[in-house]
């Protein structure tokens, strides 16, 4: 920057801020707590040097994540960022997993609640019906231990395809 506000690296580091500071336009000296962390967790020589293989559009991005990255290693020096990242994923699934158990409690209420369809009238005569419509029932399941064993699966079925 030059001048005579040196940038927060130089003002930092105790040195003459050059106009061409590869620093400057990327710390100002309004938010020196920025290049500090920076520095401590990074090097100012290897910020540096990061800085200018980048090319000069990509340059504030990488500023950016060295910031976030060394305030993160400040917060939890072994992992970093990636404990955060690591942490909210758990988090995620651990939400999934409630929302899934939810809607499938949902399901097995809405199920337990559905309206038992009422038997039409049937004419004695027609055998077919009786055929298509009734018999079914009774072939079906002989005791209604088997009914709550059906259901049960149904819902345990409808449950895995869930979080599936």
């Amino acid at each position: 920057m030059g001048g005579n506000s040196p940038c927060a690296s130089c003002k930092l580091l105790r040195r003459r801020c050059a106009k061409d500071c590869i620093f400057a336009p990327y710390f100002p000296s309004d938010d020196p707590h920025k290049f500090a962390i920076v520095h401590k967790v990074f090097g100012a020589s290897n910020v540096s040097k990061m800085l200018q293989e980048l090319p000069v559009h990509q340059r504030a991005d990488a500023v950016s994540s060295l910031v976030y990255e060394a305030n993160a290693r400040v917060r939890d020096p072994v992992y970093g960022c990636v404990g955060a990242i690591s942490y909210l994923q758990n988090q995620v699934s651990q939400l999934q997993m409630q929302l899934a158990v939810a809607q499938a409690e949902i399901l097995c209420i809405q199920m337990q609640h559905e309206p038992v369809m009422p038997t039409p009238q049937m004419d004695p005569e027609d055998k077919s019906f009786l055929l298509q419509n009734s018999l079914p029932q009774y072939l079906n399941l002989g005791s209604s231990s088997n009914v709550i064993q059906y259901d049960s699966l149904k819902r345990e079925t409808i449950f895995e395809d869930m979080i599936s």
